[in-house]
């Protein structure tokens, strides 16, 4: 398989290689080509463009620093991390970036309401923001445990005039939530849009969010080359669905001299039941509309996940990042929670950024990559967001 074959992905009818498509009925599969219809048209409107890169940058403050952390370098090994900062980003996380690209579509299409789900917060707190800017009702689902768990990120929702459905069916978290909403979206799918929160569910979403998402890895490249000059020998983002990691990973597709890798939730331990794994442990299925690399059962039917980040915690992940495990050209790995609270008070307390649980995911992996490398090895990470919703949790975890 070729870089050009890569990027060239997904084809007209959504697939990257196996995975993908749109396995839903007929009456949604007119709604969701009608959607891809108007994406693809819109997209390339130059007033379109154009209302979007003003709000990128005025708006959510692009582009988000490239982050030389010396201190975590020359305490673990000494080869170079850098951080890209979305938790900077208006609302704290790479959530904004497809966000504003959905609300927007949303307005051009003359749809008056969004519904979505969410599982940490970030998503539901962005889309909220976005809703709010651009004038359009907004629902986020978001599944009970998740509410408890992620509090600021609820009340943030409730500010900015969001509707936040409970979700109390099943295992109450991000799954649940997907299911909840979409039970909703059908009951009138003319006059509402489902922005889906990562690069998952039937085509076209996974195509749009990448497309929105794919601003960090233009912007980390550039930056990379400004400041270090080259390019970084490692690019690591955590992958749950998988939004920002694509959006790292996917202007570094062609650049194969560059390591990509893909860090994934293992939870208690990949030996339990109480992980969310899907690309180490996952096989081939339908989920949500589109197929990709699920953890399920003998059945077919998904099965239970944990992370201790909420927004990590879901048995699937997006089409192409199973395309690109199964070509070789990223390659995954897990963390466990405890590695991932580690890095979650080291990176605090070491370079004063708090960060996300899920990216912490990330952080923990580059800490381990970087005691194992030479000094002029370079790693970036995506830093995907901050992690002032996880706080009381982390300390309420680790007994502070």
């Amino acid at each position: 398989m070729t870089t050009e074959n890569l990027l060239e992905m997904p084809n007209s009818s959504g697939f990257f290689g196996p995975y993908g498509g749109q396995f839903i009925p007929p009456e949604l599969k007119i709604v969701m080509d009608e959607i891809t219809q108007s994406y693809l048209k819109i997209r390339e409107l130059p007033a379109f463009q154009e209302e979007l890169a003003e709000l990128f940058q005025y708006y959510v403050g692009r582009p988000s620093p490239l982050y030389y952390a010396k201190r975590l370098s020359n305490k673990h090994g000494g080869a170079k991390i850098f951080l890209k900062r979305e938790d900077l980003n208006h609302t704290g996380a790479h959530k904004i970036n497809h966000c504003l690209g959905e609300a927007l579509l949303a307005k051009y299409m003359g749809k008056t309401k969004i519904l979505a789900e969410t599982g940490a917060g970030q998503h539901g707190v962005a889309l909220a923001t976005a809703c709010a800017l651009v004038g359009i009702e907004c629902e986020i689902h978001m599944g009970q445990v998740d509410i408890e768990k992620e509090h600021p990120n609820v009340s943030k929702m409730k500010v900015l005039g969001c509707n936040v459905v409970p979700v109390t069916m099943g295992t109450a978290t991000l799954k649940d939530a997907v299911d909840s909403a979409f039970i909703e979206y059908m009951k009138d799918p003319i006059s509402q849009l489902y922005a889906i929160g990562s690069v998952v569910g039937p085509h076209p979403f996974p195509m749009m969010v990448r497309d929105f998402q794919s601003i960090i890895g233009r912007e980390a490249k550039k930056q990379f080359a400004q400041q270090h000059g080259g390019l970084p020998n490692t690019v690591v983002a955590c992958v749950g669905g998988g939004s920002n990691a694509i959006g790292m990973f996917t202007e570094f597709l062609e650049d194969t001299d560059v390591e990509l890798m893909g860090v994934e939730p293992a939870g208690k331990g990949l030996e339990t039941d109480q992980h969310a794994a899907t690309m180490t442990l996952g096989t081939p299925g339908e989920l949500h509309g589109f197929k990709c690399l699920v953890l399920q059962d003998e059945q077919g039917e998904p099965l239970p996940v944990h992370s201790i980040a909420s927004g990590l915690d879901y048995p699937g992940v997006g089409p192409q990042h199973s395309y690109l495990k199964e070509t070789g050209r990223v390659n995954y790995t897990s963390v466990t929670d405890e590695e991932c609270l580690s890095a979650f008070m080291e990176l605090s307390r070491v370079e004063g950024i708090i960060p996300a649980l899920e990216s912490a995911h990330a952080v923990a992996y580059a800490i381990k990559l970087a005691q194992t490398k030479p000094k002029d090895h370079t790693i970036v990470v995506n830093l995907s967001g901050r992690g002032d919703k996880d706080t009381d949790y982390v300390i309420e975890m680790l007994g502070l």
